[in-house]
């Protein structure tokens, strides 16, 4: 499930469907592996074809990736069946 957010507009789009600050043609790809994050009950269920999902290096603790569309990103840690600090970003 997801519990937080980075990203204010992303949490608006998810949240309250405003998107204002998303551009108009990622919001479907968004909204779709928001809605796969938030029903997820274990890392592995977010590896599927398309997303291109993969921890990332570096980070204490662990961010992982979701591919949205080019550099563009969803990225989040995870605790105890949890998405927190979900942020959209431009990762490559």
């Amino acid at each position: 499930m997801i519990r937080s957010f980075r990203h204010k507009g992303l949490a608006d789009l998810y949240l309250d469907g405003r998107a204002a600050k998303i551009r108009p043609d990622l919001q479907a790809r968004i909204v779709r592996r928001l809605d796969a994050l938030n029903a997820a009950s274990d890392l592995q269920e977010l590896n599927v074809h398309g997303f291109d999902f993969h921890p990332l290096r570096g980070f204490k603790p662990t961010r992982y990736s979701i591919h949205v569309n080019g550099p563009w990103c969803v990225t989040f840690e995870w605790v105890s069946g949890d998405a927190l600090r979900v942020d959209l970003e431009q990762y490559h």
